[in-house]
């Protein structure tokens, strides 16, 4: 079953009997899921797992549901609000679906998006903050690094945090309230209870009345939370090699991405002046081959279209081809709606 298939049977009550039946075989699986991260979170609660204490101070960027909660510029965010502070902010991450350099796309994004922040991927993130800890300047001595964020660590509970932020996609925020496999939940909403901060993402995409009822179901698990609410917002397109452009020589393109959320993608594209002549989405991080590029060429020429628009976290893993339509990405950061001054509050108290 390919993604998108998954996500319209979880989304829809199916009318077909075999539908039916696939639809109540993910929900006995997401009762056992569910049996064991409570199982997990209990064990840790109660302090028979351990909780490794690592040696710089630790914010973890999380979320309690599967695909795209827009993790990544949200991490870039908070380490230009930490250098603006005077820290020296490193990032440690798990490096999901690696590629044969031992980098993933969440990587060379970053690399894009933070210039001179280390990042180092460690599926056994307490050993990457030992690693980013002992990393020293040449020519001082002094540390590199003085705060670390952890880049989807919610449920790396084995590491010790500082500071945890939980991300609620406000286009899908509860996961269709249901456990994976049934639904998109990682792990029970009760999850929230450990959370400090609650950040609202795509908060611009919906109406005040829904997120006032989305804070209204967090506030359930955890009462008098700040509401901070972030929008993702286009600056501008980058090429493959980070060169930005303020504009397109041309508006008619054909958009395609491989995320977790692509209709939050289109979402953006509707937003912007640009005629698109068509869409492609692939499953969430995706390897792009050369025949794929091809393909997505010859599409686009069919279309009339002059350039191909995406998103970084798909353009950094694409080979260009010598010849043919550009390729650019859209550059997109992560900009304040409401709340900034408590998250700026939380980040002075971890400096005290």
């Amino acid at each position: 079953m390919n993604q998108q298939r998954f996500l319209e049977l979880i989304a829809h009550p199916p009318d077909h009997f075999g539908d039916r039946l696939l639809l109540s075989g993910l929900r006995a699986a997401s009762w056992g899921y569910g049996a064991a991260m409570r199982l997990r979170n209990s064990l840790f609660d109660a302090g028979l797992r351990r909780v490794r204490t690592p040696p710089l101070p630790v914010i973890s960027i999380g979320n309690v549901t599967t695909g795209g909660t827009g993790k990544t510029p949200i991490v870039a965010l908070m380490t230009e609000l930490l250098q603006q502070a005077g820290h020296h902010p490193g990032i440690v991450s798990r490096g999901y679906r690696a590629s044969a350099d031992g980098t993933n796309d969440e990587w060379k994004v970053l690399q894009v998006l933070c210039p001179g922040i280390p990042h180092i991927q460690n599926r056994d993130r307490v050993a990457a903050v030992r690693e980013l800890s002992s990393l020293k300047h040449d020519d001082t001595g002094r540390a590199v690094c003085d705060v670390v964020v952890a880049d989807d660590a919610f449920q790396h509970r084995r590491m010790g945090r500082t500071l945890d932020i939980v991300l609620i996609d406000a286009l899908n925020p509860f996961g269709f309230d249901a456990l994976l496999p049934r639904g998109l939940l990682r792990e029970p909403l009760s999850g929230l209870q450990r959370a400090d901060l609650v950040i609202l993402t795509r908060a611009d995409q919906v109406d005040g009345p829904v997120r006032a009822a989305i804070w209204q179901r967090i506030e359930r698990w955890k009462p008098r939370v700040p509401h901070i609410e972030v929008q993702f917002q286009p600056t501008g397109f980058l090429t493959g090699d980070g060169t930005r452009h303020s504009e397109l020589p041309a508006r008619n393109v054909l958009a395609f991405c491989g995320i977790g959320h692509p209709e939050a993608f289109r979402k953006t594209l509707a937003g912007m002046p640009l005629d698109i002549r068509g869409f492609r989405a692939f499953p969430d991080h995706h390897h792009y081959r050369p025949t794929d590029v091809a393909d997505l060429m010859q599409q686009a020429e069919r279309c009339g279209t002059t350039a191909l628009v995406t998103t970084l976290k798909d353009l950094v893993k694409i080979e260009p081809p010598a010849t043919g339509l550009p390729i650019l990405a859209i550059d997109i950061r992560a900009g304040f709606l409401h709340g900034r001054d408590d998250l700026i509050e939380a980040l002075r108290r971890l400096a005290r």
